[in-house]
């Protein structure tokens, strides 16, 4: 399916017309109950505390850093591939920051108390060089942590069932390079000579009618794929039409399990 991927508006917020609306979106994912949960247990995962250092690979408008600093008193350095993502975390006050691609890191090996990937693995070109390079960076004894969704575990109830899955498909494919690599990485970190390598699973449910609009802007799946061809115009009318159909019926609901994988070099 590689031919067929489309870059996820995050992959090129360099290069998007609106970077601001892009910087709005992934604040609103932040304040989201379910990501901002995981993320305080990413931050146990780490052993975060007073004088560690750590890395942040793929950190976006660096939010996370700044409320774990606060929360910890560690020393964290962000780094993401986005110049626009590094101006913006500037721009809040994280002062260690690096332009940089996740298959190459510009840090020395071993430097690093512990580093984590929030949601950046299942974009990167390549995950499990990034996945590599998280290792290197990282001293003896410290830990690593990577959260993504595993886009298999997708679902989606709808009246029509087959269309449904056929837009869950095109989620899985099209906007996400590597939507199932979160199963991977236990076994790729185990194969790093990682001890103690730990899965946990979290879904996120919406049913809530006012968040279909929100975080995972399911309201604009169907308009999204209609216009870049892989539905055709009566295919998203009658998805939006079913959306409308469940959201009101209250039989509306949506599923995606998280992995949250750690281990310890």
């Amino acid at each position: 399916m590689a031919d067929r991927y489309v870059p996820h508006a995050f992959s090129d917020i360099d290069s998007h017309p609106d970077p601001a609306r892009l910087v709005a979106a992934l604040n609103r994912l932040s304040a989201h109950p379910f990501f901002a949960a995981y993320r305080q247990r990413a931050g146990e995962l780490l052993g975060a505390r007073r004088g560690s250092r750590l890395l942040e690979v793929g950190a976006g408008t660096g939010e996370a850093a700044r409320r774990l600093a606060a929360q910890t008193g560690a020393e964290i350095t962000v780094c993401d591939l986005s110049a626009v993502m590094c101006g913006e975390m500037r721009g809040c006050g994280l002062t260690r920051v690096a332009v940089a691609d996740a298959g190459q890191l510009p840090f020395r090996d071993r430097i690093f108390d512990g580093v984590w990937a929030d949601r950046v693995l299942q974009h990167v070109s390549d995950p499990e060089r990034a996945l590599a390079e998280m290792v290197r960076v990282v001293r003896p004894g410290g830990r690593i942590v990577v959260c993504d969704p595993d886009t298999g575990t997708q679902a989606l109830e709808l009246a029509d069932q087959r269309l449904a899955a056929r837009v869950l498909e095109l989620r899985r494919t099209v906007n996400i390079r590597h939507g199932t690599f979160a199963r991977r990485t236990p076994g790729l970190l185990a194969g790093h000579g990682l001890a103690d390598v730990r899965v946990e699973a979290r879904t996120l449910v919406i049913r809530d009618a006012r968040e279909v609009g929100g975080a995972m802007g399911i309201r604009d799946w169907a308009e999204v794929y209609a216009r870049r061809g892989y539905l055709s115009r009566p295919e998203a009318d009658r998805f939006n039409a079913l959306l409308g159909e469940a959201i009101e019926s209250g039989r509306f609901l949506f599923a995606v399990t998280y992995f949250l994988t750690s281990g310890t070099v």
